[in-house]
């Protein structure tokens, strides 16, 4: 059996989450392969693409977030005479030989742009087998309206009456949750990570602020050090050298471990009381299944502000802001217990640490198991 994920380079969540889904596909013996649409047209088109999401969610995010929520407003679909919708065709055209060689038995996208593409490519008779679309925040995106798939994964059934808006059916949601790496769907003991990590034993504060470390992150660590309480922290600073240094050269009363880009953020979570993250869409699905409490700041304007607004007014999560600051917000955690418990009940009603797995069992036998049961070849569990 062939899986296909169709995915978009913006930002790191969306391959992330396709790549996920390939894990637990893989282990079950099917053949994927993940196409990320203009890199596949072109490689400098890709980059190109990356590059300006980042580039504009860093130094014009004001203007990134009024873009994507005028887009967001748009409930119908676009017209099959618009720019929008010419320009996608021709983007199916060029990637048509692609799936006619690859030929998979199912096709999953993790972009609301692939599944637009994913609709042309279906109209145009060049995709016949069953199609999934995997909404990657706790929002819906632009494009998701233009799609006609036959489901669509939400991170919980709470996002079913935005769906609706857009003209998605209620029959078609999946509210199985977004796509997690394994390492993320089961927990470790506190004290044996923290051994694994070579740090104490005792209260743990975690620092994510995504991969390019975005915010005066130093500025949080220091109103954290000066906080009167007894607790470490472990600090994710990605690709941002620069904090990385000026964390290590501070002089800090705390215990303070300051990392660049790490390939053991589940074992830090389980090391961690309490996580302090932006609220990206899938380090939110992976905060969720690890059932840690979340005080959340910075968000770019755009999906990640919709994020934070769903969060919080789930009971999921703190925020920090301008009115409302980080001593205040671990005042909250360190000393008010029933708080705490509040956040850890709504942490856990929201999370779905199964949500591949899950996406799995579906396909296999709702979608695949007719055209493979005379076969007697579903790799079913």
């Amino acid at each position: 059996m062939k899986l296909l994920v169709m995915s978009v380079r913006a930002g790191y969540g969306h391959h992330s989450t396709a790549k996920a889904i390939m894990e637990q596909f893989e282990k079950h013996g099917f053949e994927c392969e993940m196409l990320d649409i203009f890199d596949y047209i072109n490689r400098h088109l890709g980059n190109s693409i990356q590059d300006g999401y980042l580039l504009s969610t860093k130094y014009l995010s004001e203007t990134y977030g009024k873009v994507y929520g005028k887009l967001t407003k748009k409930d119908e679909p676009y017209d099959k005479h618009s720019i929008t919708t010419i320009l996608s065709t021709l983007v199916s055209k060029k990637i048509k030989k692609y799936l006619e060689d690859f030929n998979p038995d199912i096709i999953i996208g993790t972009h609301s742009y692939a599944g637009f593409v994913m609709t042309i490519l279906a109209e145009r008779g060049v995709i016949t087998c069953p199609t999934i679309g995997i909404v990657t925040d706790f929002t819906v995106h632009p494009f998701w309206e233009s799609t006609f798939l036959d489901y669509y994964v939400i991170p919980d059934m709470l996002l079913a009456y935005e769906m609706q808006k857009k003209g998605i059916p209620r029959k078609k949601l999946l509210p199985i949750g977004i796509p997690i790496r394994s390492q993320f769907s089961s927990k470790m003991d506190k004290a044996e990570a923290r051994k694994i990590i070579g740090i104490e034993n005792k209260k743990t504060i975690l620092v994510m602020m995504g991969s390019m470390g975005y915010g005066n992150i130093k500025k949080t660590l220091i109103e954290m050090d000066d906080y009167p309480a007894d607790f470490q922290i472990l600090c994710v600073c990605g690709s941002n050298k620069k904090v990385k240094a000026d964390i290590d050269e501070y002089l800090w009363k705390k215990a303070v471990y300051a990392y660049g880009f790490i390939n053991n953020v589940d074992v830090m979570m389980d090391a961690s009381d309490f996580i302090i993250s932006k609220p990206g869409g899938l380090t939110t699905s992976e905060i969720l299944a690890k059932g840690l409490p979340m005080i959340t700041m910075n968000p770019l304007p755009g999906q990640e502000d919709r994020n934070l607004n769903f969060l919080v007014n789930n009971g999921a999560a703190i925020m920090v802001n301008n009115t409302y600051t980080i001593s205040e917000a671990l005042h909250q955690l360190l000393s008010c217990d029933w708080r705490v418990e509040l956040l850890c009940e709504s942490v856990k009603r929201l999370g779905k640490p199964n949500a591949a797995g899950e996406l799995y069992e579906f396909v296999c036998k709702n979608l695949l198991a007719k055209s493979t049961e005379t076969e007697n070849s579903l790799p079913l569990r």
